[in-house]
């Protein structure tokens, strides 16, 4: 299992002892419910949106299979202008059951592209349409696949990275924590990175649990459905290693959870599981260069 946002609250505990601002945006009066802003944003006219706005960019996508590390196979998206020498790449990082195409990676890639960056959208395993890549199900502590992926975008699409023609990533929500956790392994993977950031990354998921369990239930019912539809597709590409019945599907957010940890990862139990993507604390202590967290409003 992996999990949305945290709550805007919490977000500046990502950089702890950072310089914190506030942010300079404020919406209209119709638009200042938190609720209201996320169902908005994963409508079918806000994806529209970012499709015409690569559109009219006249963007050139393309879609390439990345190395994962020990036979894994990961999908995404390299976007570039015609006729434009790119002075950057941004690799971008969807959340969970999100996707490449999901509208926020839309628009943020051609918010780059305007910029003169080209664009490098990652699918994680078993998202988009990418779960006939790999027999094995997606855990949001696959970190190491994520990390050798971004080398192998590196090497292929952005073999030249310097302070002038700079290698950055973005990540939402459990995008977010990818990021920052491969921000952290970037140094011994030999990746330069220069910049990363992360909007609304998990934080600590086992207060995201909580926190989803006590909050507006209909945000829980919409990852368990598509979380349900994800696990579906899985069971029919490989029916002889995932055979779990339809009992299994209909378990709650977290009783599906403890059934992956405890079937399909090493961790043992939930909180062992949690605690190895965390990334409250110190676990960012030893990231390199200047932070900021600016808070959500």
């Amino acid at each position: 299992m992996a999990d949305p946002c945290e709550p805007g609250p919490g977000a500046p505990a990502a950089c702890a002892g950072s310089h914190l601002a506030g942010s300079n945006y404020r919406p209209p009066w119709w638009l200042r419910s938190g609720h209201l802003q996320t169902m908005l944003g994963s409508c079918p006219w806000r994806r529209r949106r970012g499709a015409r706005a690569l559109a009219a960019l006249q963007a050139r996508t393309e879609e390439h299979l990345i190395d994962g590390g020990e036979g894994v196979r990961l999908q995404g998206l390299y976007s570039v202008l015609p006729g434009v020498e790119p002075r950057g790449l941004a690799l971008l990082l969807h959340g969970w059951e999100g996707s490449a195409e999901s509208s926020y990676m839309r628009l943020t890639a051609a918010q780059f592209l305007r910029r003169g960056f080209a664009t490098f959208r990652l699918n994680f395993r078993d998202h988009g349409d990418s779960h006939h890549l790999n027999e094995a199900l997606f855990h949001s502590n696959r970190i190491d696949e994520v990390v050798h992926a971004a080398g192998d975008i590196a090497r292929r699409f952005w073999p030249e990275a310097s302070p002038q023609r700079p290698l950055v990533a973005a990540g939402y929500s459990l995008g977010g924590n990818f990021a920052l956790r491969l921000a952290l392994r970037a140094p011994a993977a030999g990746l330069a990175l220069a910049r990363v950031a992360a909007v609304c990354p998990v934080l600590d998921p086992a207060q995201t649990m909580a926190h989803m369990e006590r909050g507006w239930r209909v945000y829980l019912r919409y990852f368990e459905r598509k979380w349900r539809h994800s696990l579906q597709r899985k069971r029919a590409l490989f029916p002889r290693t995932h055979n779990f019945d339809d009992r299994t599907l209909h378990l709650g957010m977290r009783e599906l959870t403890r059934w992956l940890v405890q079937q399909h990862t090493g961790f043992g139990t939930l909180d062992n599981y949690f605690d190895g993507y965390s990334i409250a604390g110190d676990r960012l202590a030893s990231l390199q260069g200047p932070r900021r967290a600016q808070p959500l409003h």
